[in-house]
C-alpha cells in the first residue's frame, strides 16, 4: 500500500460509514434497501452532513473575501509602484511587499479554495468506494465501511435506468441512460458553479481593480472548473456525479443565504 492509499484508508471508511448509516435509516423507514433511490438520497445526505460540517470554514472564507476586497486598493498601488519593472529584484520585491500586505491584514488569495481544498479528500474517497463496489461485489467482498451485501446491492441499483456504478466511459447498463443523466448533471455543475463564481467575484472583486492577483485567481477559477466538470464528468460513476451536483447547489444557495 503506498503513501497515498494509506492517507485515503480513513477517508474511505468514513465516507462509507456515513453512507451506509444513511443507508440504513432510509431502508428502516420503509424504502427498499436495493433501491438506487435509497443509495441517491444516502449521497445526498453524505454532502448535507460534510458541509454542514464545513460552514465555519465557510463563514471564515467569506471574512478573509471581505479583507481580500478591502486590500484591493493597497495591492493597485502596489502594482503601480513595480509598472514596467521586470527584473528579478524587483519581481521578488514585489512579491514579499504583497505577502507582507497579506499578512498584516490575516489573508491571502488561497483563502477563497480553502472549502474546496477541505473537500476533495472525501471527493476523492468516494470516488474510490464507488469506482471500487463492482469488483469488491464481483469478489463477493465488501469495501470500506460497506458490507458484501450492500455492496451487491448498490451494484445492482440505478435510477432512471442508468446503474449507480456506472460511467461513460466505463460502461455498465444502459449506456443510453447513463450518458443522458451525465450529460444532465454536468449541466447542473456547470450552471451552479459558474453562477456561485460570478456571484463571489461581483461581491469580492471591485471593478475598479480588475488586474490584482485576487481578480485573476477568480476569473480561473470561474472559467476553469466548467472545463473540470466536463471533462472529468465521463470517468466518474453517477453516484459520484450525484455527490458532485448536490455539493454545487449547496455551494450555490450558500453563497446567496449567507451574508
Amino acid at each position: 500500500m503506498d503513501v497515498f492509499e494509506t492517507i485515503m484508508v480513513p477517508f474511505k471508511w468514513l465516507v462509507s460509514a456515513i453512507m451506509v448509516g444513511l443507508h440504513d435509516v432510509l431502508s428502516s423507514a420503509g424504502m427498499p434497501a436495493a433501491s438506487g433511490w435509497t443509495w441517491t438520497l444516502s449521497i445526498i445526505g453524505l454532502v448535507l452532513i460534510i458541509r454542514a460540517a464545513l460552514i465555519p470554514v465557510f463563514l471564515r472564507q467569506v471574512s478573509a473575501q471581505r479583507r481580500m476586497r478591502l486590500l484591493q486598493p493597497e495591492l493597485k498601488k502596489l502594482q503601480a509602484k513595480y509598472q514596467g519593472k521586470t527584473d528579478q529584484l524587483s519581481r521578488q520585491a514585489m512579491a514579499q511587499e504583497q505577502m507582507a500586505l497579506y499578512k498584516e491584514h490575516g489573508t491571502n488569495p488561497l483563502s477563497a479554495c480553502l472549502p474546496m481544498l477541505i473537500q476533495v479528500p472525501f471527493f476523492l474517497a468516494l470516488f474510490q468506494v464507488l469506482s471500487g463496489i463492482p469488483a469488491a461485489a464481483g469478489q463477493g467482498q465488501g469495501i470500506g465501511a460497506m458490507s458484501r451485501d450492500q455492496a451487491l446491492q448498490f451494484d445492482a441499483s440505478s435510477i432512471f435506468g442508468a446503474p449507480m456504478p456506472a460511467s461513460v466511459l466505463h460502461g455498465g447498463g444502459d449506456q443510453g441512460a447513463v450518458v443522458l443523466l451525465t450529460v444532465l448533471m454536468i449541466l447542473a455543475m456547470t450552471v451552479s458553479q459558474f453562477i456561485t463564481q460570478r456571484r463571489i467575484m461581483v461581491r469580492n472583486v471591485p471593478d475598479e481593480s480588475p488586474d490584482t492577483p485576487f481578480a485573476r485567481q477568480q476569473k480561473v477559477i470561474l472559467y476553469i472548473l466548467p472545463l473540470v466538470f466536463a471533462a472529468g464528468g465521463v470517468y466518474f460513476p453517477i453516484g459520484v456525479l450525484i455527490y458532485w451536483t448536490t455539493t454545487n447547489l449547496w455551494t450555490m444557495a450558500q453563497q446567496f443565504t449567507i451574508k
